[in-house]
């Protein structure tokens, strides 16, 4: 019998690409399913020949009525990637429960990923997997992480950073996302203390060794809230975001002291308007990525050091990696591989070895710099 996976947002930027790379399994049947059905079936046609079984939908995530076209579907998976996620309320992930669903999205609002577990009771109830961030943050994030610390005793700090190309394809939703936080304020646990700072500022520079040095800035995350919960002994955690185009990190960073002054009050409204301006400057970067990660802190042998890894995307590959951990994970849950039931955020549901094999295929490619003492 074939896995039924529904994926909202199914023709989408995030989406279409987890359609694409699940229909290569003949387990399989998709249900791609979003506002438009012309737009999914369209999507549909263009995977003529596909193994899994592909099905175009007309599934609005908002309307009143999707729990029961949830549960006349009877999915054995419900993917959600219609975001942004920033201020979305549980709804969906309320309806997959009831439907008795599992559910991953791709969210990486910090409150949004942080609070599912509000869900934790009714998903134990109904034995079903319920997770979200299965994206870059904090599933990747944390896999890296955990590959890297056994040889930690104390970890003190950790650094994250993403380096998007500037001609890498985005969608509205991921503007939108960005500039939710652009100015506004949020906690930061900065050497022992928490510490409130502002989204798109702090301007700092990082040297990526495949992509030069970039002007990086805060971001708020899930990963900022999550580690210290995980890790009592981390005393700095941070995230940056850097930007391969000066004029557009520059941007952003004075629309972040508008906010702050109290002169724009929704900068996601210009959520539309930004990325039209990324888009014309494209032909000015390379469609080449990055991530990096670095931890510090105390190894078993008493000796303060650090740790770092490094990953580079080229050929426009970079966002095909938040759609791996919810490709992974519906490759498992459809292996009837076993994941307690219960509602977290993605973390410890991916290996870095997994995502290593499900990139296998893409120009993408990561390794461990010099390791040294702190």
């Amino acid at each position: 019998m074939q896995t039924r996976i529904v994926v909202l947002g199914g023709y989408g930027h995030f989406g279409g690409r987890i359609c694409r790379a699940l229909a290569n399994d003949s387990n399989l049947s998709l249900v791609i399913a979003g506002r438009n059905l012309t737009a999914a079936s369209n999507f549909v046609r263009q995977l003529d020949g596909a193994a899994a079984n592909c099905i175009p939908s007309a599934i609005d995530y908002t309307a009143e009525d999707l729990g029961a076209r949830l549960r006349d579907l009877r999915p054995n998976l419900v993917i959600h990637t219609s975001g942004p996620f920033q201020g979305q309320s549980y709804r969906v992930a309320r309806a997959t429960i009831e439907a008795g669903s599992h559910y991953v999205d791709l969210a990486d609002g910090r409150a949004f990923v942080t609070g599912i577990t509000t869900l934790d009771g009714a998903a134990r109830d109904k034995q079903v997997v319920v997770t979200s961030g299965a994206s870059t943050l904090p599933a990747l994030s944390g896999a890296v992480i955990d590959h890297l610390r056994p040889p930690f005793a104390r970890i003190e700090s950790i650094a994250i950073s993403i380096a998007p190309g500037q001609a890498t394809p985005r969608g509205l939703a991921t503007m939108e996302a960005i500039l939710s936080y652009c100015g506004r304020p949020f906690l930061e646990r900065n050497d022992g203390r928490w510490r409130r700072v502002y989204g798109w500022q702090g301007l700092r520079r990082i040297r990526y060794p495949d992509l030069g040095i970039r002007w990086a800035a805060r971001c708020d995350v899930p990963d900022l809230e999550l580690w210290p919960e995980l890790i009592p002994t981390l005393r700095t955690v941070r995230f940056d975001a850097a930007l391969e185009n000066v004029a557009s990190h520059v941007g952003l960073w004075s629309l972040a002291w508008l906010v702050r002054a109290g002169l724009v009050q929704r900068p996601e409204a210009f959520a539309r308007t930004m990325l039209g301006a990324a888009r014309r400057l494209d032909r000015l970067g390379t469609d080449t990525g990055g991530m990096h990660v670095r931890i510090e802190g105390i190894l078993h042998s008493g000796v303060a050091a650090y740790r770092e890894w490094q990953l580079t995307a080229r050929n426009g590959h970079g966002p095909e990696i938040p759609c791996i951990p919810a490709i992974v994970l519906a490759r498992k849950l459809a292996r009837g591989e076993p994941i307690a039931p219960g509602a977290r955020p993605c973390l410890g549901m991916m290996t870095l070895d997994e995502f290593t094999d499900a990139v296998g295929h893409l120009d993408i490619d990561w390794r461990l710099l010099d390791e040294g003492n702190a």
